[in-house]
């Protein structure tokens, strides 16, 4: 379902979020739901984790819930004592051992719902590799790439002999752009892999697609609404959507509704349903895609725990169709209720 199709019944999404909320608070004598807000970890990203869980908590209904912070760095034993009296999860962990289903696993054995992807559609996103290889086994298209070898350091040659500059260097298991760089002359290739190899044991080297940058998210668990897109332009002294353009206030204008052709607007949010689709996943996602001047679409990557603030990409993007961030997290939860009592 894509919300020009259906606006009607998506603007109404705000209207039905607190629907099993409210049964399962009347369940419980209207008790507040308890939820475990899981921040911080150990990844590269966790101050991001914690800057966005701070503005999670502040937006949660103080009404609805009994907010417990956790972070992974400290906090694992304390929540497995506490998983009998938590009621959901919400993670809020970005990068390893966060976004990889490592913690989806643990909550899994400890019977707490939590929003979003289960450990399979996790792993699978999280690793760049295994994503592609998905997108293209169900004819999603995307950019030619190779996995990179640590003998490559000392003579990257044989990948320059497979692709063609420009390249895009990463780790393969990092998000926010970590350790990745964009290679336009022959002898910027081996210190551009030096640099992904610090960030991650496997690297990959793709071929730079020259265009716009957009992402779309998903929301639902049966029932699927792709979002609004969002057009991505960072400033013009940044080379591409790196760590600083991300996160410098400023750095990057965001366009929502991107300013498109409906043609291309419908092919991307048909894509990403397919991605959310073929990576298993579940509650929501953001794909991010570069558009090409002949209106030839490619995946990047799919994101399973995407950025949570009022302005991020995601949230900006729901509400466009009436889901301001409040609602916008109820409904997450709510999804993570519903896929528990199937």
């Amino acid at each position: 379902m894509r919300y020009d199709d259906e606006t009607a019944k998506t603007a109404q999404l705000g209207c039905r979020t607190f629907r099993l909320i409210e049964i399962l608070q009347k369940n419980k004598m209207m008790n507040k739901i308890r939820l475990a807000l899981i921040a911080g970890g150990t990844s590269g990203e966790r101050e991001i984790s914690l800057r966005g869980a701070a503005g999670v908590e502040q937006a949660l209904h103080k009404n609805t819930y009994e907010v417990m912070r956790y972070d992974p760095a400290t906090d694992l034993a304390r929540l497995a004592a506490d998983a009998d009296r938590l009621d959901v999860a919400f993670i809020l962990l970005h990068g390893i051992h966060g976004e990889d289903g490592t913690v989806q696993g643990m909550l899994e054995l400890l019977g707490i719902p939590y929003q979003g992807s289960g450990v399979l559609g996790s792993a699978l996103a999280m690793n760049k590799n295994l994503a592609k290889v998905m997108y293209r086994l169900h004819g999603l298209p995307v950019a030619t790439w190779e996995m990179a070898a640590k003998e490559h350091l000392a003579d990257p040659t044989p990948l320059l002999a497979k692709l063609a500059l420009p390249l895009v260097v990463k780790p393969v298991r990092q998000g926010s752009s970590l350790g990745m760089s964009i290679v336009r002359q022959p002898e910027q290739l081996a210190p551009a892999l030096a640099k992904a190899f610090e960030h991650d044991s496997e690297v990959m080297v793709e071929e730079f697609i020259q265009g716009r940058e957009i992402t779309v998210g998903v929301l639902g668990n049966e029932q699927l609404t792709a979002l609004p897109l969002v057009e991505i332009i960072p400033d013009s002294r940044y080379d591409f959507f790196d760590y600083e353009a991300k996160y410098t206030p400023g750095a990057t204008r965001e366009v929502c509704p991107a300013q498109v052709d409906e043609s291309i607007r419908d092919k991307a949010q048909d894509y990403g349903i397919r991605a959310h689709k073929t990576l298993q996943l579940r509650g929501y996602s953001r794909t991010d895609m570069i558009v090409r001047a002949d209106g030839e679409i490619f995946l990047l990557e799919t994101n399973t725990i995407p950025g949570m603030t009022p302005t991020s990409l995601l949230p900006q993007a729901a509400a466009q169709i009436g889901l301001d961030f409040p609602a916008l997290l109820d409904r997450l939860i709510e999804l993570a209720m519903e896929r528990q009592a199937i």
